[in-house]
């Protein structure tokens, strides 16, 4: 038996990321390769600001290889079995550390149910949605006892009174820093998966 959903893990620190979205095969070997999280205070001594960490295939000190034949190998994996990915956040919402809050962790393994049962595999593309800047597929309503507003970033801004230009200046930020670190791959890897990446205008 192999897997039929795969799921990559971060806790977003910057409320930036939705706590689940679906990936694309490409966007699966970008996240895969930069293999970003946050460090937060009380988890890394000296840590006081939340602070982009990012480790290539989630194990940089391991590898042998360039991560991109490692993102290969996933992805020739994906195609043979049909299997679905999703990026996971168990970070923040409704606004960056200190002033958000952490994604419940009952919303959490509703939606890694949601993700094992096949109610995200079966939710049809029209109920979807493209997050601005960085591209990701996220549900257009509730999953579960999940609220919509919580799946949905600049939403969950908005309802906590934060504003839209805020979340947008924070989203472009991270953006930046993704792009920032993948400028270490990009000569190694795909075009098509240079551009699964967050776009800053």
């Amino acid at each position: 038996h192999h897997p039929k959903q795969i799921i990559l893990l971060t806790c977003d620190a910057f409320g930036v990321l939705p706590p689940i979205s679906k990936l694309t095969k490409d966007q699966v070997m970008y996240h895969f390769i930069s293999g970003y999280t946050a460090k937060v205070a009380g988890t890394e001594e000296g840590v006081n600001e939340p602070e982009a960490t990012f480790s290539a295939c989630f194990g940089a000190p391991f590898l042998v290889w360039h991560p991109f034949v490692y993102a290969e190998m996933l992805a020739a994996k994906l195609d043979k079995y049909g299997a679905n990915a999703y990026l996971v956040n168990t970070g923040w919402v409704g606004g960056p550390y200190g002033t958000g809050n952490r994604c419940s962790l009952k919303y959490t393994r509703q939606l890694i149910d949601a993700i094992h049962d096949g109610t995200l595999a079966d939710m049809p593309d029209s109920e979807w949605e493209e997050m601005p800047i960085f591209g990701l597929q996220m549900p257009k309503s509730g999953i579960k006892d999940v609220p919509k507003e919580i799946l949905r970033p600049e939403e969950a801004w908005l309802q906590a009174g934060r504003s839209s230009e805020d979340f947008r200046k924070t989203a472009g930020n991270l953006a930046g820093l993704f792009q920032k670190n993948f400028t270490d791959f990009a000569d190694k890897c795909a075009p098509s998966v240079v551009d699964a990446g967050p776009k800053v205008k």
